[in-house]
């Protein structure tokens, strides 16, 4: 929940820079989010595995979960570090008015490709928990992997140019029903 909130504060961040016309400020903050993310997601990933055969521990004292806790902890160590990274690239492009194709590389990363490699992984291949997994941590690298390609082609310059030209256009809607009104 941590790097949703970051998400939405990054969103946020980014439409108001660009709204004052402020692309470098805006390429900075970022910069700047992103690598606090990444950073935290790190630590988040060195935590879990430094304590992978303790961390059940704290669950459960079945010995038999422990240990499966103990082998899926690499798994949640690569997930910490990109759920990280791909809440804030998305709080990005929704900031920068790229919501419908967040939705499309969403539902394409994950419905089009993670679901049915976690099946194929999971069930046909039999490696059943790992593969599930395996499958929606692949869907969440690719879903980062295609943000993060989208983050790398923003010419911050030209989003201000757009964002300056949709105030104009949807910015005075309230003065425009206030005349009609008179």
């Amino acid at each position: 929940m941590f790097f949703v909130g970051i998400n939405a504060a990054i969103s946020v961040r980014v439409s108001n820079e660009l709204g004052l016309g402020h692309a470098r400020a805006t390429k900075y903050s970022v910069y700047v989010t992103l690598f606090q993310s990444v950073f935290i997601g790190i630590l988040c990933m060195i935590v879990v595995l430094a304590v992978r055969n303790h961390l059940a521990i704290l669950f459960t004292d079945n010995e038999v979960l422990i240990k499966s806790v103990s082998e899926l902890a690499q798994f949640l160590g690569v997930a910490m570090l990109l759920s990280s990274v791909h809440p804030v690239i998305s709080g990005v492009a929704i900031g920068c008015g790229l919501q419908g194709l967040v939705a499309y590389i969403n539902l394409g990363s994950f419905y089009a490709f993670a679901i049915p490699l976690g099946y194929v992984l999971g069930y046909v291949a039999n490696l059943g928990v790992l593969g599930l997994w395996g499958g929606m941590i692949a869907g969440l690298a690719l879903q980062t992997l295609l943000l993060s390609f989208v983050l790398y082609r923003i010419d911050w310059n030209k989003e201000v140019e757009q964002t300056t030209e949709r105030m104009r256009i949807w910015g005075d809607q309230d003065s425009e029903m206030e005349k009609i009104k008179l």
